[in-house]
């Protein structure tokens, strides 16, 4: 298989340490968690036999190697979470049941959600196109196959995930998700050019909804003070992770970190550019900056 194919895995996911990866740190000394749901790409040879694409264009919808950027955060003390399966198999930032009709040759069940956007737009929980539009599937899918793909990679890792911020709110009294993620520089068809692509990094926090205002506020001017462009929740607000973890009152917090694939990556090809390695150093301020938040200035209305 080509080199920038996916990593072929045998057979399909069903032991729990197989679906996704915690990198510990030694001693948890940050009130954090970081999270990267799309940045997989374990796929199986079922997987691939299924699709009508190449396996290069089957990888357009990774976020590749931003589990790398943030690898400084369990050095740090902070645990990092990744998903190994990819989000063109399950898509673990979505609802458990957004379905799309169109994917499958089965009636969903009542259950279901098939009217969201992320569905209209192909992107449900078992996507029917990658990210540039392209159709994944030769055939449809029957229901049991989807069910079984939630069953085995979707739900052990959120499992996994709450565990992580419930015991890291047990322990510090609050926790700060940050959801990392990466985007085109190219918009979808029809889209044109995207209108992030001369911003660095997009910043979701549902608009102002799923975290303190001094979380989005402590990122942004990390980043600005070194020179990067970034913006609030212009394209991209904060999907279900962000929307469902984040509940301030509760104290825990959450925000999205989209950063432009174009900084790091060849996104054509699929591979690392050295500026990635400036990239990881740099997140280094940003894990610091939110460790420095305490009690008092997340309680604060202001960022």
């Amino acid at each position: 298989m080509d080199a920038l194919a996916p990593t072929a895995r045998a057979g399909q996911f069903h032991p729990a340490d197989e679906t996704h990866e915690i990198l510990w740190p030694t001693q948890q000394s940050l009130p954090l968690v970081f999270a990267s749901p799309h940045s997989g790409c374990d796929y199986s040879p079922e997987f691939l036999a299924s699709s009508r694409l190449d396996p290069v264009s089957l990888r357009q919808s990774e976020d590749s190697f931003v589990q790398e950027i943030f690898a400084c955060a369990p050095e740090m003390g902070a645990p990092l979470i990744h998903a190994l399966f990819p989000r063109a198999f399950v898509d673990p930032n979505r609802e458990p049941y957004e379905l799309d009709p169109a994917v499958f040759k089965d009636k969903l069940p009542a259950y279901a959600n098939t009217r969201s956007p992320r569905v209209a737009a192909g992107l449900g929980t078992i996507a029917r196109v990658v990210a540039n539009g392209a159709d994944i599937y030769k055939d449809k899918l029957s229901l049991e196959e989807g069910l079984e793909r939630i069953r085995t990679c979707y739900w052990p890792y959120h499992e996994a995930l709450r565990a992580l911020v419930e015991q890291t709110k047990e322990r510090f009294g609050y926790c700060i998700l940050v959801d990392c993620h990466s985007m085109p520089s190219v918009g979808k068809p029809g889209q044109g050019r995207c209108a992030t692509s001369r911003v660095a990094f997009v910043l979701g926090d549902c608009h102002g909804t799923s975290c303190s205002p001094a979380v989005t506020a402590s990122v942004e001017n990390t980043l600005a003070g070194k020179s990067y462009r970034v913006v609030r929740n212009s394209p991209y607000a904060g999907g279900f992770v962000t929307r469902h973890y984040g509940r301030p009152e509760a104290n825990i917090h959450s925000l999205q970190i989209e950063i432009n694939r174009q900084i790091y990556m060849d996104e054509s090809r699929m591979e690392r550019r050295p500026a990635l390695n400036t990239l990881a150093h740099d997140m280094r301020d940003v894990v610091a900056a939110l460790g420095a938040l305490g009690p008092k200035q997340l309680r604060s209305t202001k960022g």
